[in-house]
């Protein structure tokens, strides 16, 4: 099994990326120009949505106050993209997979405390669902997870260790199994044939859809509802989305990271730059790149787009992510022990 991670050379990798982040090239700076500028580091999905919702901002921010405001934009795995920020990389707000990676830049001081409840519905102006996307005709028949471990199906989905959205797709399919059994020997054994069908483990969502998109590998790419979407639209002919009968409900957070903001003279157009996003118009934009707005009157305007119908958990069904980790995903947890990282 081919596998893309920071499992093996972590610091390594952490250190290099903060290096290359700090001199500009993937949109993080040391020290702010004299031109207003802030700069949103996000994860792998998110690019699109942003490079539509920028100059969307930039225009009402311009109108509201007669001020011009430039946004760099950083994308990566999740958990990579907050160890980037924890070692330098100049953000002036994040915008990651799940609340755990903004968590872990809190406890280094550059976020301060309650940042959860700094922004409508618990920081989280849009959220997304885990889905399958398979190619055109669902040549394997995959209808729900037990298809993916019933059948000889070869899967892409990349590595919790670097990915947020590579946590959700392990908790939905967890979600799955724990629907049919209370079993914990059985849930592992399921979660265990699941990830051994896994043939190639990206270091992050964007690199996974990638995969299997561009590189043609696998049968199905578990992932973000949003990517799915996403992929859809650039290949209408090639490709279709199964939503499974449980997933999870995939929480991506925001929050100004305080201590630049505050020393970039930035604190104030980061915080409009997020409360935005909860606007109406920022709303359906997020519903047209395949995110389910937190406005639930317009999720329902979306509700062709969206099945509203599926079950789905909640980080709080698994005690919320600091359980979750300790359960599943730090060194020698669940994951660790079905894939052999033991």
């Amino acid at each position: 099994m081919k596998r893309k991670s920071f499992s093996m050379v972590k610091k390594i990798a952490v250190l290099s990326m903060a290096a290359i982040l700090l001199i500009g090239c993937t949109g993080c700076g040391s020290k702010k120009s004299h031109v207003r500028t802030i700069t949103n580091v996000s994860y792998d999905p998110t690019r699109e949505f942003y490079e539509a919702y920028n100059p969307l901002f930039e225009k009402y921010y311009k109108e509201k106050t007669g001020k011009e405001v430039d946004i760099i934009q950083s994308h990566g795995g999740s958990g990579a993209q907050a160890r980037s920020v924890v070692e330098g990389c100049n953000a002036d707000v994040v915008t990651l997979a799940l609340e755990h990676d903004i968590t872990l830049i809190e406890q280094t001081g550059l976020i301060e405390k309650g940042w959860e409840q700094e922004f409508a519905d618990d920081s989280s102006p849009y959220t997304s669902t885990i889905v399958f996307l398979v190619r055109k005709g669902n040549p394997k028949q995959i209808k729900d997870w037990d298809d993916l471990v019933n059948k000889k199906v070869e899967i892409i989905t990349p590595d919790p260790k670097s990915s947020g959205g590579a946590c959700w797709n392990f908790l939905a399919a967890l979600s799955y199994i724990k629907e049919q059994t209370d079993d914990e020997k059985e849930q592992k054994a399921f979660l265990q044939k699941l990830y051994s069908q896994v043939s190639v483990m990206d270091s992050g969502a964007r690199g996974s859809t990638t995969t299997f998109v561009e590189n043609q590998k696998g049968d199905v790419l578990i992932a973000w509802e949003n990517e799915a979407i996403t992929t859809m639209k650039s290949y209408p002919d090639e490709y279709e989305m199964i939503t499974p009968s449980v997933s999870i409900l995939a929480q991506p957070s925001v929050a100004i990271v305080d201590d630049n903001a505050d020393a970039n003279g930035t604190q104030e157009v980061s915080r409009e730059y997020l409360n935005y996003l909860y606007t109406d118009d920022a709303q359906r934009l997020a519903a047209e790149y395949g995110y389910r707005p937190s406005n639930e009157s317009i999720l329902k305007e979306f509700s062709d787009r969206f099945d509203l119908n599926v079950k789905l958990y909640t980080i709080k069904d698994y005690g919320g992510w600091k359980e979750a980790y300790k359960n599943y995903f730090d060194d020698g947890a669940m994951f660790d022990e079905i894939y052999g990282n033991e």
